[in-house]
């Protein structure tokens, strides 16, 4: 019979200071979704596409599927989805819901972009 071993709990990564080696990107985003339903495709995508047109492919994307990683929903406080985070540069910024509308995205990020009318 085999015994499972007694393993210590995964520890979450409370957000706070962004590591050196990951600074070399201009923007580092993460993107909350709940699983693999159209709504969370189509934010995936969206978003994907802004990093590579608008952001001129200079920032680093992580997707996270509250579902397999429930425990960094928990520490990032996701209350919905799709949630979009800038966690780099500070200050923290937050956009919940619809990614359609660049321009609101882009002032609520607060992420300046060539034709943005972000601040």
């Amino acid at each position: 019979m085999k015994t499972k071993k007694n393993l210590p709990p995964r520890s979450v990564r409370a957000p706070g200071p962004v590591p050196a080696r990951v600074k070399a990107a201009k923007y580092i985003l993460r993107l909350f979704v709940a699983g693999a339903t159209a709504r969370s495709r189509q934010a995936v995508l969206r978003v994907r596409e802004l990093c590579a047109s608008d952001l001129a492919g200079d920032c680093r994307l992580e997707v996270i599927d509250i579902y397999q990683q429930p425990q960094l929903a928990r520490a990032h406080q996701i209350v919905a989805t799709p949630t979009l985070i800038k966690e780099y540069p500070r200050p923290v910024r937050r956009f919940i819901g619809n990614l359609l509308n660049t321009d609101g995205l882009f002032a609520e990020l607060n992420i300046n972009v060539k034709g943005s009318q972000a601040n």
